[in-house]
């Protein structure tokens, strides 16, 4: 009994608020903008194009540590945004070209970063653990200055979207995705990055306006909550179980939007990026 009374006292005392409550902080500042620009990323039909610049800004900060350059704070949020803005630059292009097979394109661009960072990782000594952080983030970890450069990066990007919408065109929406994405990806990884922008615009897809945002964004902030705090009890990857838990509410969101009528009175629509 006293051993099972203790295994759940350091379960429980797992719980702490000075390691989950930055990280759900963190989690937020990434919903900020993964919600609006993941529901324009549905409209728009290019689903892969977060995981693609995520894993090329990823290249861009492993390349910086190959070269010894630091890779910490403002230094490496320059290197991933600088190969970030490069693939979006890229993609702008392939659009422009090539509409008809841009999702295509995109794919094979995730394809081309991943293997390229995987050599760039192979004879690395910590190669496995870089690849793991990339992929899945450190998000438990999450220091006060790097939420102080997340913010600094995310909250302007907000405002542009907010005040810009449609103006921004094709060019201002991929490299303004390009942005939001470097400033999320060093901190909860690809998968969680994808996660945040396709999981809850895919789950309130039936509704509109801003019943759809705030349905969208309390379903993420839940999904981080829970998904952090089971994390921390379960001794577990907290990115992975963010991602399931996150699954599992879309899920259940999904279910609960197709049961009920559609919002007609709030049918006001989400600010576009331009047509392609």
């Amino acid at each position: 009994m006293s051993g099972g009374a203790s295994v759940a006292a350091l379960s429980w005392a797992a719980l702490d608020p000075t390691i989950l409550w930055p990280a759900f902080v963190a989690g937020l500042l990434v919903l900020l903008t993964h919600v609006p620009l993941g529901m324009q990323v549905l409209q728009r039909g290019i689903v892969f194009i977060d995981l693609a610049i995520a894993q090329i800004a990823g290249i861009g900060v492993i390349a910086a540590d190959a070269l010894g350059w630091p890779t910490s704070g403002w230094a490496g949020q320059a290197a991933a945004a600088g190969a970030a803005l490069g693939g979006a630059l890229l993609l702008t292009w392939t659009e422009r070209r090539w509409p008809e097979i841009q999702e295509a394109l995109i794919g094979v661009s995730f394809v081309l970063a991943s293997c390229l960072g995987l050599l760039l990782l192979a004879s690395h000594p910590h190669g496995g653990e870089h690849l793991k952080d990339l992929l899945v983030g450190q998000i438990l970890w999450v220091t006060p200055a790097q939420l102080g450069v997340m913010a600094g990066l995310t909250l302007p990007i907000l405002a542009i979207w907010v005040a810009a919408g449609e103006r921004l065109g094709r060019l201002g929406f991929y490299l303004l995705f390009a942005l939001a994405v470097t400033a999320s990806v060093q901190l909860v990884g690809v998968y969680l990055v994808f996660a945040s922008l396709i999981l809850p615009a895919l789950a309130t897809r039936r509704q509109h306006g801003r019943r759809r945002m705030a349905v969208a964004l309390g379903l993420g902030a839940a999904a981080y909550a829970l998904g952090l705090a089971l994390s921390a009890l379960l001794d577990a990857p907290s990115g992975a179980v963010v991602v399931l838990v996150m699954a599992l509410l879309a899920a259940l969101v999904a279910a609960l939007e197709a049961r009920l009528p559609a919002a007609d009175a709030d049918r006001q629509p989400l600010p576009a990026s331009g047509g392609r």
